[in-house]
């Protein structure tokens, strides 16, 4: 293939907004015939806005797409897949009741002079098909009664069958197991040998060194940086991805921290999560919170940092381990154990998990600690003023008064209404899923001197954020997990930006990374370098 190839499909200077945001501002991408091109970059970066632009759920705003050296603008999903684009999306988007045949073969099935689909044929087809997938089913059951690996190969073979020219895989292996990556990576080589071009999406670093040609990462909606995988260092890709320039890293020093990381935490744990393993997401993962500590969670999106707060919660299902709150063991899968027992966690996305909006400020702050404030079954108004007049003071909530819909807050206050519910039910540890995403900087600011301020009373808190210096500067210990496993553990002078980039970059889970040959990737190397 020579270096004059022009891409099978294209971005140019695609911008799309919603109301309040830019989700993709400017954002060219390529990806050539026979190319395996990674797309990665954190939550919020554009990936899956930029997927629906291709793929016809969104039109651009601005800029322009090319396909097959034409300019387009898909209407619909289906008009982008008839024209040969192809996508595979993490959540298997079949039809669970139909016949893994009909599912594979939906609107194409083979049909008789009559024009009646001839099953034979068709439960025919869909075995050769899926045969070359190294599935072997009965093609005629339903296709809910398979594993969540054999649906994801059944969506991969539908996806491929149909003529596509691009194929874009979100996330192909977030369900499936060791010897079914192997399978998929077989069918990448067979594709890109094919010519047909693959665009995948994943957040597992050893994934992409070992599949992709070409990378492109994406940050706040912009575009950071594309290029050949060959040559770029974990480290590198990663700074990329959270947008931390290494000499900045290396230059942050210990003196810029508000907690001193050489104060070592006494006592017994406060909290103890112990071995917790969940098929597909955490691997013995065990981390504990001793009082007046704040320990925090580092890693990439989809390392298991939501899932493991989850998980101490009792809202992640799990296959073994236990959690342990002042020494005692929670029932497991009982979200309703947890609180009592004294664990609370602020969620990722306040908006959807957190605040009621229709609320006033006064109900929301309430809401989880009503049966501690009741007497007899009856909730003294006297006793929810007290309560609720205490924390917006305490929190330094700006509200017109507790009546106040929350909705017509700030996101600063209304992450401090959050915060004010789960302290009202008087909790042992607390765990806060990014507490200052989508606040600006004063707001911010207030949060994690309020983090300390808890912190120095005694409160056990456990920490996620994607900011570094956040990570940084607000923890006494840090968890770096990867895949869903521990790979390390900072404390003391180690507990740095850099520290935290490294860990992520050239430490391999415990259980170590997937066995899975590298992509003999030929001349593709130095064709994708020839387009840089």
């Amino acid at each position: 293939m020579g270096a004059s190839e022009e891409p099978v499909l294209e971005a140019r200077q695609v911008t799309k907004r919603f109301p309040g945001v830019v989700a993709l501002d400017g954002v060219s991408f390529a990806v050539l015939p026979g190319e395996v091109h990674a797309l990665v970059g954190e939550n919020g970066a554009g990936k899956s806005t930029l997927i629906k632009v291709f793929t016809g759920v969104y039109r651009p705003d601005g800029g322009e797409l090319r396909y097959q050296g034409e300019r387009v603008a898909f209407g619909t999903p289906l008009e982008a897949q008839r024209s040969g684009i192809s996508t595979i999306y993490q959540e298997v988007n079949l039809v669970p009741m139909m016949s893994v045949a009909r599912n594979l073969l939906l609107g194409r099935e083979p049909r008789n002079r009559l024009g009646v689909i001839d099953a034979t044929r068709m439960y025919a087809e869909a075995e050769a098909l899926l045969a070359g997938y190294g599935v072997r089913t009965d093609v005629r059951r339903p296709l809910r009664t398979l594993g969540m690996g054999a649906q994801q190969m059944v969506a991969l073979a539908r996806a491929i069958s149909v003529d596509a020219r691009v194929v874009i895989m979100d996330e192909p292996t977030s369900s499936l197991e060791p010897r079914e990556v192997e399978t998929l990576f077989g069918v990448i080589r067979r594709l890109r040998d094919d010519g047909i071009a693959v665009v995948y999406v994943s957040h597992r670093l050893d994934e992409l060194y070992q599949v992709c040609d070409r990378v492109t990462v994406l940050r706040d909606g912009r575009l950071a940086h594309t290029g050949p995988m060959a040559g770029l260092d974990r480290l590198r890709l990663i700074s990329l991805m959270l947008g931390r320039a290494l000499d900045e890293v290396r230059t942050s020093g210990a003196t810029r921290f508000s907690r001193d990381h050489d104060a070592e935490a006494t006592g017994a744990p406060v909290m103890e999560a112990r071995s917790l393993t969940s098929r597909h997401v955490l691997r013995d993962v065990s981390v504990s919170v001793r009082p007046g500590e704040v320990v925090g969670l580092g890693g990439l999106l989809g390392a298991g940092r939501s899932e493991t707060a989850k998980a101490i919660l009792g809202a992640l299902p799990l296959d073994s381990g236990v959690v342990l709150v002042a020494g005692l063991p929670l029932r497991r899968g009982s979200t309703t154990t947890a609180i009592r027992a004294g664990v609370s966690l602020l969620p990722e996305d306040r908006k959807a998990e957190g605040i009621i909006p229709n609320l006033s400020v006064r109900e929301n702050i309430v809401l989880a600690s009503l049966s501690r404030l009741a007497r007899g079954g009856v909730v003294s108004d006297a006793r929810v003023d007290e309560v609720v007049d205490a924390f917006i003071r305490k929190l330094r909530i700006k509200a017109s008064s507790p009546h106040q819909k929350v909705s017509e807050l700030s996101g600063g206050n209304q992450q401090k209404v959050l915060l004010a519910r789960w302290l009202a039910v008087r909790p042992k540890v607390l765990l806060l899923d990014e507490p200052t995403r989508g606040i600006d900087v004063g707001a911010k600011a207030e949060v994690q001197a309020l983090i300390d301020e808890l912190a120095d009373e005694g409160l056990g808190v456990l920490l996620i954020s994607s900011d570094l210096e956040e990570l940084a500067e607000g923890s006494d210990r840090i968890i770096v997990l990867r895949e869903g496993a521990v790979v390390a553990e900072l404390s003391g002078a180690d507990v740095t930006e850099q520290g935290i980039m490294t860990s992520i970059a050239h430490h391999s889970p415990t259980s170590g990374p997937l066995a899975v040959e590298p992509v003999t990737r030929a001349d593709h190397s130095s064709k994708a370098e020839s387009h840089d």
